[in-house]
């Protein structure tokens, strides 16, 4: 009681000095005895995380840097006039960056302004894409937003600017479950040229590379079983890791994974830039701005082409040293070596076809069901965040990828046994339609999907796993959230 009387106290002045409103500084007030659970005075960032998520609020890290922002004696804690001059700053931004929006000063934001704003920020949006940036945000239903909507809308959000408050609205998370990365996300000028896109990708190699490595034994497995098929005594997937135990030690199950994880950072970097020229081309200009849906498949596509063109032989050589057997080859430049010497440079591109054939088609199912299913969360959710948040779009992306995976997945396993065919004398050199009869015939269409089932349990883990470290690896490297 004592407390309570000293803020409304505390407040009654301040709002004397500032010309606040003082109905605004009562909510504040009422607001921090509301997030201050154990009623110490003081808000930390567990008690804020509570509190925002028991409103629907789950911006990443949004209360590390409400903290930060609003500490002023640095004791890691918000006491009850940091809190309220923290928004009483940040409203001041936000309502900046309102009045730089209201292009015709009418006290409103509509689509027009919306798109035309980001389009000055070098982030190009269809009306389509502006009307539902502005839905998530139109608690009214008019169709535009008033400065009280965007202001109880960003209020716990600390973004500082509208170049911010662009990439908010812009950029999704990039997450690799290890398999096809199809489509690249849209960059502005500034964003190249001021290192953000680097830093960005770095973020997602290295959640990549932790992704894989974690569910390495399963990929192992999955090769396994696309090779072998039902001559295989991995037959099912306990069976196959305590096979691989025993055939080579603990060890083994990460065979073929070094050069899996080597392979991320040249295959995303060929494919961002691949992008970028390919939608210069598409659109005639370098400042041509982002794609549309239909455009970024067509992109993304070739781009994966391009990249996978480059980097294919390492696909040949993860396949080999995955499927080798103790002793086989001393190293990754000795696998190359003897493939050479065995069997020529056309080896390293055994398996080319069925692989290029499957970039269409995963791309894509992969992107439509994303868009699709993004969008869909969207239109659902008006009065939540513009930005569906990393939780949402990992479903959609986990959703969308198992989609592609279904449709591609015959293609894959079509290119995998053709890498790993040796040109051992008297060995069968099966074409990729010879070998499309062959599984059919002796397996069936099920054989089609050998495989499959370690491929679909590394999912989640796979998922899980990239999150953690990209998110991780986003503060560390200074991407905003």
């Amino acid at each position: 009681m004592w407390q309570s009387a000293c803020r409304s106290g505390w407040t009654r002045a301040r709002c004397q000095d500032s010309g606040v409103d003082p109905e605004r500084e009562r909510l504040w007030a009422e607001l921090f005895e509301q997030l201050d659970l154990n009623k110490n005075g003081l808000i930390d960032v567990n008690e804020l995380r509570i509190g925002l998520a028991a409103r629907g609020l789950s911006w990443s890290s949004v209360e590390e840097q409400i903290v930060r922002a609003g500490d002023v004696n640095h004791d890691g804690q918000l006491d009850f006039e940091e809190f309220t001059e923290y928004l009483r700053s940040h409203e001041k931004r936000l309502k900046l960056m309102f009045r730089s929006l209201d292009r015709n000063n009418d006290g409103q934001l509509d689509v027009g302004e919306i798109q035309q704003s980001l389009h000055n920020l070098g982030v190009d949006v269809t009306l389509e894409q502006a009307a539902k940036i502005l839905q998530s945000m139109d608690k009214d239903h008019s169709m535009t937003i008033d400065w009280f909507e965007w202001r109880d809308h960003f209020l716990f959000n600390p973004l500082h600017n509208m170049e911010e408050i662009a990439q908010y609205w812009k950029h999704s998370v990039m997450l690799d479950i290890g398999e096809l990365l199809t489509v690249p996300d849209e960059f502005s000028e500034k964003e190249k040229q001021s290192g953000f896109v680097w830093r960005q990708l770095m973020a997602g190699a290295v959640a990549g590379s932790v992704s894989r490595t974690g569910t390495a034994p399963l990929d192992r497995l999955k090769v396994f079983l696309q090779v072998h098929g039902q001559s295989s005594d991995k037959g099912n997937v306990w069976r196959g890791l305590h096979a691989m135990v025993k055939e080579g030690g603990l060890t083994a199950l990460w065979r073929g994974n070094g050069i899996n994880v080597l392979k991320i950072a040249p295959e995303t970097a060929i494919k961002f830039l691949a992008y970028e020229q390919i939608k210069c081309l598409m659109r005639g200009s370098k400042e041509a701005g982002t794609l549309k849906v239909q455009e970024r498949f067509v992109a993304g596509s070739l781009a994966g082409a391009t990249a996978q063109t480059v980097i294919y032989p390492m696909e040949v050589l993860k396949t080999r040293l995955t499927l080798r057997k103790t002793g086989q080859y001393s190293s990754v430049a000795d696998c190359a070596k003897q493939i050479l010497q065995k069997e020529g440079v056309l080896a390293f591109y055994k398996g080319y076809l069925p692989n290029m054939l499957g970039i269409v088609p995963y791309a894509g199912i992969d992107l439509a069901v994303y868009e699709t299913l993004k969008n869909a969360w969207l239109q659902r959710h008006t009065e939540g965040s513009p930005h569906p948040g990393v939780l949402v779009l990992v479903g959609c992306g986990t959703v969308s990828s198992t989609c592609g995976q279904l449709a591609s997945y015959p293609l894959a396993l079509i290119r995998t046994r053709m890498q790993a065919q040796a040109s051992v004398k008297g060995a069968p050199q099966l074409s990729m339609l010879t070998l499309f009869r062959s599984i059919v015939a002796q397996e069936g269409v099920v054989g089609l999907y050998r495989g499959i089932a370690p491929n679909f349990l590394k999912v989640i883990p796979a998922v899980s796993i990239s999150y953690v470290v990209y998110e991780h690896m986003r503060k560390v490297l200074g991407v905003g959230t």
